[in-house]
């Protein structure tokens, strides 16, 4: 399961990546936002994390306009590892070397098209589980 969440800014793009989703009948939970409404990005980010860091979610994906802010807050949640990616290649290698387990995107930053290869690699890369990672990550988790 794939907690996603957005905020106004990222809601257009959500809705991309919930479609995508359910094309390849990838299960998902919505954390909101529901509309374009204005509203504050850190109560789904933090939504978002909440539900990975208690496992009931393998992953996470979160969206506003830039990434920045609610990547921030999804990192302030225990146990979540949230990389921002605007490429495929940052998406590839913060799984295999960083086992992030949330996605940040930034909605007025990166193309639809390109979000949805970012979300596909971020999903099906597996962490490398290397020693010198694994000492990484548990350096992170310290």
């Amino acid at each position: 399961m794939i907690a996603i969440g957005s905020d106004h800014g990222g809601y257009a793009l959500k809705q991309s990546v919930i479609r995508h989703l359910e094309a390849k009948q990838i299960p998902y939970e919505d954390m909101g936002c529901h509309s374009l409404d204005s509203c504050d990005y850190p109560v789904f980010g933090r939504a978002v994390a909440k539900a990975v860091a208690e496992g009931r979610c393998e992953k996470g994906i979160v969206i506003c306009t830039t990434g920045i802010g609610i990547s921030m807050t999804a990192n302030k949640v225990p146990g979540i590892r949230c990389a921002l990616c605007a490429d495929s290649v940052s998406a590839k290698l913060t799984r295999l070397h960083n086992d992030a387990n949330v996605l940040a995107m930034g909605g007025g930053i990166i193309g639809e098209n390109l979000a949805l290869e970012i979300v596909d690699v971020f999903l099906n890369t597996p962490f490398s589980g290397e020693e010198r990672h694994q000492r990484r990550v548990n350096l992170i988790e310290a």
